[in-house]
């Protein structure tokens, strides 16, 4: 039995964090800190695990996903998902008014005017106020089950605010700057990039892993109620307000609009500022306001005749294709970028694109001197719909893969046979060594501070270093050789950075070493199993696939990464540096599990470095810069700006003196 005080913590919890939800994702208004709020969740999950009894099916532990689901069910809709008819212009918004005006026979009609969201419809079911289903639209009568993943949307509430059956429709969309991050995350990861949000939704929700779907951050707009006379509902604009008061996310621009002309002034207006919005949409929607009226007018086959879609107009450009040149990224992926004679569009001036990979290039036969119609996907990035055949007139030159790395003339390939992208594999690739550089000073490497990616890219042109294990013999003389900017007193500091980075661990040199698909967790993995650089260099392939979460495809690049002779030279001269390339146990339940810990200041018992040391030591996480999630502030002499900041989130602060007399690390 669980006890009546632990049932009791749990509900007020479970209410807590989902009335911060709906705040923090719906209204847009954060009651708390994202601290308070991580601290409040992790109890949760806590007690759902010591009492799994006690998990509900409007449990907020469903919005991290974690659930892998066999297949998608298919299941018949209530009413079918009708689509809409649509237009472009005015003329047709004008008559559809007039046989509205006609079939209901009054002069005056009302519409709820509402944007358009680009994503891909939904249809929510709630038992006495809990989420029980949630349906693609499908083909219109059936759609597939897809409740696993539509949970991890926070925007979507799994209780109503009243316990009641209804079902509601809307949208799920990808706002545009998740899209443009999921984009560039593929296309470094060699996968193909998605062509708009709308395709990118569409693919998430039907993605099998709903931890994935949590990843990607979908959000939701609900805007129709079935059957809204069971809740005395006589209009759609009382239907938009009742159904936020329930708890979902409703759109702030929605209009009801008194006449004809104010929904072609809606329609104008958000054709010139659809462009501020954090979400695509492709036009308006008009609806007949009143639900008696609807029913009077009823629908055909395939879409209402009380609704219309007045989309905006395609705005598109066509150009020609000059050249198609390669462009070598950071991990060292080829991407074909095609360049364009210059075009005027959506505000701005387009004369490249990436074309993103070879297999974009061949699906669409693109050619130099092609001729090409061009849009803005999400209304930001520069792409080619198609080519336009009948401009050809044989002077059109097919594109053919590079068969070595236009920077280094190294060989090139795919890591594996599943990627799409095609890559130069010299891991000493000079395209690759900016990046691998900024990786390896990184604070998840080797923390090497003072070296930015503007001194880096000095030092790079100025060909002091060629690989991350030349930063270890630099010294005064050949930085003082950058000239303006870098001084004496910069140096001094630079250097001792460097000689401090040698005792960072093995962990963060295997992640510092860019090792294809080998993340921090990985890398502390991999330390953790082998102990030292050289263990882990003669491992064996089934050594490394027997860690939990490296599969096939990694086991092989991290095999085939440490049998380059030039990774191993790099390694030699590591050690020859006095790297360390040796794991040091951490204690996992050390006085600081979990805490983390930021210094400021001047520090008289020990330097930073070695503070760092000792708390990773002792299970903490030592932070280099102040926010709402730290645990703990450290003040030393002559604080800065940190300790203001520290004070302003209500972050714990101690002196130094305080700190080393309560926690006994030397």
């Amino acid at each position: 039995m669980i006890p009546e005080n632990i049932k009791k913590e749990y509900n007020e919890l479970k209410n807590l964090i989902e009335k911060y939800n709906y705040h923090y994702y719906v209204l847009n208004n954060p009651l708390i800190s994202d601290t308070d709020y991580d601290k409040l969740f992790n109890k949760f999950i806590k007690l759902e695990k010591k009492y799994p009894e006690l998990k509900t099916p409007d449990s907020p532990s469903y919005r991290v996903g974690g659930y892998i689901i066999s297949e998608f069910k298919t299941v018949q809709h209530t009413v079918p998902m009708l689509s809409l008819d649509n237009t472009y212009n005015e003329q047709d918004i004008l008559e559809f008014h007039e046989r509205v005006k006609k079939l209901l026979n009054k002069e005056n009609v009302d519409y709820s005017c509402e944007l358009k969201i680009d994503g891909i419809s939904i249809s929510l079911r709630y038992e006495k106020g809990i989420l029980s289903q949630a349906i693609t639209r499908g083909n219109g009568i059936t759609g597939d089950d897809v409740t696993e993943n539509v949970k991890t949307i926070r925007s979507i509430p799994l209780k109503l605010k009243e316990e009641i059956d209804i079902e509601v429709r809307g949208e799920i969309f990808m706002p545009k700057k998740e899209f443009l991050r999921i984009n560039e995350q593929r296309e470094e990861e060699g996968l193909a990039v998605f062509a708009n949000p709308r395709n990118a939704t569409a693919g998430t929700i039907k993605s099998l892993d709903t931890s994935e779907v949590a990843k990607r951050h979908l959000d939701s707009f609900i805007y129709y109620i079935l059957n809204p006379e069971n809740y005395n509902l006589k209009t759609q604009y009382e239907a938009l307000i009742y159904l936020k008061d329930l708890g979902f996310k409703t759109n702030e621009h929605s209009k009801l609009a008194k006449n004809i002309d104010e929904v072609i002034e809606y329609w104008k207006y958000w054709t010139e500022n659809k462009k501020d919005l954090d979400y695509d949409i492709d036009g308006t929607v008009i609806k007949v306001n009143s639900f008696e009226e609807q029913a009077i007018l009823g629908s055909t086959a395939r879409s209402p005749r009380w609704a219309i879609a007045f989309k905006f107009p395609a705005e598109q450009a066509i150009t020609k294709v000059k050249d198609i040149v390669f462009q070598v990224g950071s991990t060292g992926i080829i991407t074909p970028v095609a360049i364009f004679e210059p075009v005027f569009l959506e505000g701005t001036t387009v004369q490249r694109a990436s074309l993103h990979n070879f297999e974009y290039i061949k699906e669409r036969d693109i050619r130099i001197n092609d001729y090409v119609k061009i849009e803005k996907a999400g209304g930001i990035i520069p792409q080619i719909v198609n080519v336009i055949i009948e401009k050809r007139n044989g002077n059109e030159i097919p594109v053919k893969e590079p068969e070595k790395c236009p920077v280094c003339g190294g060989e090139v390939g795919k890591l594996n046979p599943s990627e799409v992208a095609i890559r130069c594999l010299n891991p000493l690739c000079k395209a690759k060594l900016k990046r691998n550089l900024e990786v390896w000073v990184s604070r998840d490497a080797m923390n090497i501070q003072g070296l930015g990616p503007k001194l880096i890219n000095r030092i790079v042109e100025a060909k002091l270093v060629e690989k991350v294990s030349d930063l270890y013999k630099l010294d005064h003389f050949k930085l003082a050789t950058l000239g303006y900017g870098v001084g004496p007193k910069m140096i001094s500091k630079i250097l001792q950075q460097i000689e401090d980075s040698k005792q960072r661990g093995l962990d963060k040199v295997l992640y510092g070493l860019g090792i294809p698909n080998v993340g921090k967790k990985i890398a502390k993995d991999l330390a953790k199993k082998f102990k030292s650089i050289d263990n882990l260099i003669t491992a064996e392939y089934d050594e490394l696939i027997s860690i939990e979460g490296i599969g096939d495809d990694i086991a092989q690049q991290i095999y085939d990464f440490f049998r380059n002779d030039r990774v191993r030279e790099i390694i030699d001269e590591l050690k020859k540096a006095g790297v360390k390339l040796e794991n040091e146990e951490i204690t996992s339940e050390g006085i600081f599990n979990g805490v983390s810990i930021c210094a400021t200041g001047e520090l008289e018992r020990m330097p930073r470095s070695k503070l760092k040391e000792l708390i990773e030591k002792n299970g903490g996480v030592f932070k280099d810069t102040v926010t709402k999630k730290l645990d703990l502030l450290v003040v030393g002499k002559n604080a800065g700006s940190k300790l203001e900041k520290a004070k302003k989130f209500g972050i714990p602060i101690m002196t130094e003196e305080e700190f080393f007399n309560k926690y006994n690390i030397m």
